[in-house]
């Protein structure tokens, strides 16, 4: 099947609306949960060698780099995407076109933002574009930050160092999503001292000890933090729970997850201290917290030259991205990057998965637009 050939129920429109359509059912078609993204990686790789572009394999990651004279001072601007998606659930089904949408697995999160840069690298001429255009289409982003395909290959492929700005097709609506949450995951282990379920003042149930602190946790409002306009919420949540040993005994631990969410400019120690204050102040038995995972928070980065220029031909909406992103890996990097893509948050990581096509054929046209303006 060519990229322009639709797929069985493709609406009626351009050839490119039809190929945007047909490529983001063919990439839901393929399986890529977390840890699984071969056979997608390999589609990709196979795609983009179609193209003018010098291809890289790193793992499972697949880079498409813009061939480029010494003497180009074109700024790079690289489009980020992942390939995986989270596990599928009751109610999934094939991939589809129904009422104007896609539905299936990884369609807003973030498949159709992949289709949009498959697209781009096809159509566009790069060396009749304002800038360098990089593509990184990575593994493992829903699993750990430890673990993502991001991390090794921005250590292993220098160029992308010299991007002036990068966007990340995490699902945003086609809104432009600025910085992210950090977050950290905390599993906390209260201890108490068992007992005789009939006895229990011979014991010290770790269960009932943990119950201030949830009591506090829900009562907990979202602390707002305004960066540059922009308004983030921060929050800490239980996620996790695993106590007790039978029925008949008072249990002497119980283990807790909690996650917290932080907003910008707070760094990853300050956010444990202010975690580990707010459990020492509702807990009064012995605890211990290890710290699974630390992923630090994205900057707000507005006054980009670049962005500020793809905000004037677009006109998008502007927010903050509540939630954590690879921005904050790429910010680290000394990479300003936001988020853009057609998909929609409110669909990532549903049941019957979807995104609406307008968003997908309007994603392109305004990346067309910023490249070739």
């Amino acid at each position: 099947m060519s990229p322009s050939e639709p797929e069985r129920g493709t609406p009626a429109g351009s050839a490119i609306e039809r190929a945007l359509v047909a490529e983001t059912l063919r990439l839901c078609a393929i399986a890529s949960v977390t840890g699984d993204e071969r056979a997608a990686a390999d589609y990709v790789e196979a795609e983009l060698r179609k193209t003018p572009y010098a291809v890289e394999r790193i793992g499972d990651t697949v880079l498409a780099r813009p061939p480029s004279a010494p003497e180009d001072n074109r700024p790079l601007i690289l489009l980020v995407g992942h390939t995986d998606t989270v596990p599928p659930k009751p109610g999934d089904a094939p991939p589809r076109c129904e009422e104007g949408r896609i539905i299936g697995l990884g369609a807003s999160d973030m498949k159709s933002g992949l289709a949009v840069m498959l697209e781009l690298a096809r159509r566009l001429d790069p060396a009749g574009l304002n800038a360098r255009v990089g593509f990184v289409f990575y593994d493992k982003e829903e699993g750990p930050w430890a673990l993502s395909g991001l991390g090794p290959t921005l250590e292993a492929a220098q160029w992308l160092s010299e991007a002036a700005l990068a966007f990340c097709l995490e699902p945003s609506d086609n809104d432009v999503q600025v910085g992210c949450l950090g977050s950290i995951h905390a599993k906390v282990t209260l201890l108490g001292r068992a007992a005789h379920s009939a006895r229990p003042w011979q014991g010290t149930n770790a269960i009932h000890a943990a119950g201030a602190l949830l009591v506090a946790l829900g009562q907990r409002a979202p602390i707002d933090h305004l960066l540059d306009g922009h308004l983030f919420r921060e929050v800490i949540s239980a996620t996790l729970v695993q106590g007790g040993r039978t029925r008949n005994v008072i249990p002497d631990r119980i283990e807790l997850n909690l996650n917290y969410r932080f907003a910008p400019g707070r760094s990853l120690d300050s956010a444990e201290a202010e975690l580990r204050a707010f459990v020492a102040e509702h807990v009064d038995v012995e605890f211990t917290m290890e710290l699974p995972e630390r992923a630090p928070s994205g900057a707000v980065v507005t006054n980009n030259p670049h962005l500020q220029r793809f905000l004037a031909l677009n006109g998008n909406k502007v927010t903050a991205k509540q939630a954590w992103t690879d921005v904050a890996r790429l910010g680290q990097e000394g990479i300003d990057a936001v988020n853009f893509g057609p998909g929609e948050s409110a669909q990532a990581h549903q049941a019957r998965e979807s995104t609406a096509i307008p968003l997908i054929i309007e994603s392109y046209a305004q990346f067309q637009r910023y490249f070739e303006d």
